[in-house]
């Protein structure tokens, strides 16, 4: 069972006000939850965002995900930070990890790859152009009719 933090439609017509619910990912949007951790009401000026901070972190603890809605509403309120706070930082790949190699496989072939491009692009060396002054025969007239 996947459980997200989501928003549930509330209020009349044109005039939405939303809570924020632990529900089933498979459950209707307006249907069946699990907890309600918040609310959300987007008319009011200024829009007001009340989410209980705690309840909030213990399910993103149990594996709840957050919709990018949620997300956006969760870091206003200053739970999202103490989630990362709290979280342990993510393992680097041993694939990656190992003596001597510098980066991932990616960036290297991309490193290979780019000087090949740059000397095709290169335009070829044009012979020098002559100026007026340095024309055989001397005349400037002779130079700028050649051109």
């Amino acid at each position: 069972m996947t459980v997200k933090l989501r928003l549930m439609r509330m209020g009349k017509k044109k005039q939405p006000t939303y809570r924020v619910v632990v529900a089933d990912s498979r459950s209707p949007r307006d249907g069946r939850f699990i907890e309600a951790v918040g609310t959300y009401e987007p008319r009011m000026e200024p829009s007001t965002i009340e989410i209980d901070n705690e309840r909030v972190l213990g399910w993103l603890a149990k594996g709840a995900q957050p919709t990018e809605t949620v997300r956006k509403l969760l870091v206003v309120s200053g739970a999202w930070e103490q989630f990362e706070s709290t979280r342990p930082p993510k393992p680097v790949p041993t694939r990656y990890a190992r003596p001597g190699r510098a980066g991932s496989p990616a960036s290297k072939s991309a490193a290979k790859k780019a000087p090949a491009k740059k000397a095709a692009a290169k335009p070829a060396a044009r012979p020098p152009v002559a100026t007026a002054e340095e024309a055989p025969g001397g005349e400037a007239g002779d130079a700028g009719a050649e051109s």
